[in-house]
């Protein structure tokens, strides 16, 4: 995605109900660990061994209100799983931001939780803002991200964007 390449994912789809809060996404024993390992936690209370599961390019497809609970950075561990991104009956908002913030692609599209069987495959487009059954069937619109929260997913992050534009100084890790 860095450098403003093409933003539409295709990948096998995990199913995930309402009100997941980021106490599941990223448990408080993963918290404290070293970020590498954080992302094999994703889940483990809810889901056990989800995380060895899941292959680089797959999508998560949830309910409503995604990711409420607090600030911790939830949305850097499923990134770092290798999800391509999230497509969410809706999102909430602290959640949304850091998604964005740590360059996770995440979209609202009313109604996907009941558009997808886990194992489908779906096309999330942050191109034309829709989400589809690659199969071919008709596709779902999601809502459009703002123009300027695209530059900051683009960039790869909040501290990209800003190292890039000399606002702050290279931030490691």
């Amino acid at each position: 995605m860095k450098g403003g390449g093409g933003m539409v994912f295709r990948g096998r789809v995990w199913l995930t109900g309402d009100n997941i809060n980021t106490d599941l996404i990223l448990p408080i024993q993963a918290y404290y660990l070293p970020i590498e390992e954080q992302a094999s936690w994703v889940f483990s209370a809810n889901r056990p061994g989800w995380a060895a599961q899941v292959r680089q390019g797959d999508i998560l497809v949830a309910g409503r209100n995604f990711g409420m609970g607090s600030s911790r950075p939830a949305a850097r561990s499923l990134k770092n799983l290798g999800l391509a991104c999230l497509v969410a009956d809706s999102i909430n908002g602290l959640f949304y931001r850091n998604a964005v913030n740590f360059a996770f692609p995440a979209l609202e599209a009313p109604g996907v939780a009941g558009m997808f069987q886990e194992g489908e495959v779906a096309e999330v487009s942050f191109e034309d803002f829709s989400v589809s059954r690659a199969a071919g069937r008709a596709g779902l619109p999601t809502l459009p991200m703002p123009p300027q929260l695209l530059r900051i997913l683009k960039a790869g992050g909040i501290y990209p964007l800003l190292e890039g534009l000399g606002k702050i100084a290279p931030v490691d890790g």
